[in-house]
């Protein structure tokens, strides 16, 4: 019989407002220690709202946030970070006028010290381009080099979960297959991730289990198989 998964983090409920536009309509899903779990749906169904909302970017009207065990309500952004919940945010959004070096090590601003070497050794083992390029600023990266240097800057956190919102977006198809990779190579070395991504086959490829986002709620959640597998996601998402 399977090991049971450990809950780390537990999404209850959580309704999200921008002005008066309802934007979160009363989500909950969870995350299980060691399983990638992916958000797929179409542009503007609240997938990265709702990583905004885990984040502390925003805030729920009702229900609850948990994240190993401990309620993410009154806690502010740089705290979630703190306790190991880091998310890669759409669109990159690196220090452009840094170096990829400096990039990372502001990514272990919670960290001491004493571990920022080996964290860096760790990344350029997973990132050799970046240690090719450790000397360049950040805004000369080619689009897919900074993706990688955005996940690598979330690694040095010491991420307990990584949550990775649109790692695709932009990029040409050969470095949409590197990125997703990457995500396995983390998968397989023990990560638990939170995938945001519109490429629903790619994401469901790679996914544990998977929920699926219509205006603000979801409306079927299965493992990736089972809703790869499904007619209704080959019709709606998969161009099938």
């Amino acid at each position: 019989m399977a090991e049971e998964r450990k809950t780390i983090l537990k999404v209850d409920d959580i309704n999200v407002y921008y002005g008066s536009i309802h934007a979160i309509k009363g989500i909950s899903f969870e995350v299980n220690e060691g399983e990638i779990v992916t958000l797929i749906g179409a542009n503007g169904a609240g997938k990265s709202t709702t990583l905004n909302t885990i984040s502390g970017l925003l805030r729920s009207r009702t229900g609850s946030i948990e994240f190993f065990g401990e309620s993410l309500a009154k806690v502010a952004p740089h705290k979630i970070v703190e306790r190991g919940l880091v998310m890669v945010p759409e669109g990159r959004r690196i220090f452009t006028q840094m170096t990829v070096e400096e990039n990372l090590e502001m990514g272990a601003y919670s960290q001491p010290n004493s571990t920022i070497k080996a964290s860096l050794d760790e990344v350029y083992e997973l990132f050799p381009r970046l240690k090719e390029r450790r000397t360049q600023i950040g805004g000369t990266l080619s689009g897919g080099e900074q993706q990688m240097l955005a996940m690598g800057r979330s690694l040095m956190a010491k991420p307990r979960l990584i949550m990775l919102d649109e790692p695709s977006m932009g990029l040409a198809p050969i470095l949409v297959d590197h990125i997703f990779d990457i995500i396995k190579s983390l998968h397989r070395n023990g990560a638990t991730i939170l995938l945001v991504e519109q490429n629903a086959q790619a994401a469901l490829s790679v996914a544990d289990r998977a929920y699926v986002l219509e205006t603000g709620k979801v409306v079927m959640s299965g493992t990736g198989r089972e809703l790869l597998a499904s007619d209704q996601i080959k019709k709606a998402y998969l161009g099938a």
